[in-house]
């Protein structure tokens, strides 16, 4: 149902082509200010321009505070390029984007959220506690609160940006063009996850990584079908990445902030990676599977996306 809406509007394969082209290039022009920022800075102060070039020493250029707003600016202005080619090119509502449902469900916005950020902060404070050797308590409460407003005004739209475009305008696209659930799913998924290559953490950690960045994908792909629509992803991936990034930061991640506590620990990839993948999103889709009641999972992840004309009752 929730892809298959995506038949009541212009569904041309040519109109996903120009919409994910038009919303790639609106994100770029997004980041132009945080290129423009950080080369001034670098000029100014008599820098390598080869700096913009090294992700890590990237994030290190301005003041972090004002790196984080100007990195997840490209996010806000792309989350705009989408909602325009959604509304313009496609004659489609956001609500019709968002879910299946007659109107959005914000208590599964809220759960998703709840969910990770209640079980973040307290396997944070256990590990904290529990290997206090490995964490520095920077907390400063004027960068902090500065941090935080940016936190949650910015990482919202920046994670909306990236379900809206993969578990959204992707998974409905590929859907109605490939009449199936299966195929959108596994695209959208390795997509999403293959987006994070370039991220810090895989130089650090190596490329065993990607299992969590591509499994996350599909977790959040998992949800979105079975439970007809975005919400549950949407309050999820914003409390993932907003409590993440106001609790604990390090010097090889990617949001580099003003954080509560900053890890001092050397990294290093193993079992670990997978356990979130193989044992935390597992247990999290069976806590929404009984609370919302999912049924016919075979039929939701791999079943067909019918025009609603051939659907019968």
């Amino acid at each position: 149902m929730y892809i298959s809406q995506a038949f009541n509007v212009l569904h041309d394969w040519w109109r996903y082509l120009v919409g994910a082209i038009v919303i790639f290039i609106a994100s770029q022009v997004g980041s132009i200010p945080f290129v423009i920022a950080a080369t001034a800075k670098l000029m100014t102060e008599g820098g390598d321009v080869n700096d913009l070039q090294d992700t890590s020493k990237l994030m290190t250029i301005l003041d972090s505070n004002l790196t984080l707003f100007l990195m997840l600016l490209g996010f806000a202005v792309g989350l705009l390029g989408l909602y325009f080619m959604v509304k313009y090119l496609h004659k489609q509502t956001m609500r019709s984007l968002t879910t299946s449902r007659k109107k959005v469900d914000w208590g599964r916005v809220f759960f998703g959220f709840g969910l990770i950020a209640i079980v973040t902060i307290v396997l944070t404070t256990i590990d904290y506690y529990s290997n206090p050797d490995d964490y520095v308590l920077q907390f400063e409460v004027v960068p902090f609160l500065i941090m935080a407003l940016i936190a949650i005004v910015m990482i919202p739209l920046q994670t909306s940006f990236e379900e809206y475009l993969f578990r959204g305008y992707l998974m409905q696209g590929i859907g109605v063009i490939a009449r199936n659930r299966w195929l959108p799913l596994i695209v959208t998924s390795v997509v999403f996850g293959g987006l994070h290559f370039f991220n810090p953490e895989v130089d650090k950690l190596g490329s065993i990584i990607m299992v969590y960045y591509i499994g996350t994908g599909f977790f959040l792909g998992i949800m979105t079908l079975m439970d007809e629509g975005m919400e549950l992803a949407l309050g999820f991936h914003a409390g993932n990445n907003m409590i993440a990034a106001m609790l604990v930061t390090a010097d090889w991640t990617v949001f580099q902030t003003n954080s509560i506590l900053k890890d001092i620990s050397e990294p290093s990839a193993g079992v670990d990676i997978l356990i979130p993948v193989l044992v935390m999103y597992p247990i999290f889709l069976g806590i929404m599977a009984w609370k919302y009641k999912w049924k016919g999972w075979g039929e939701k992840l791999f079943g067909r996306v019918t025009p609603p004309a051939e659907i019968t009752e």
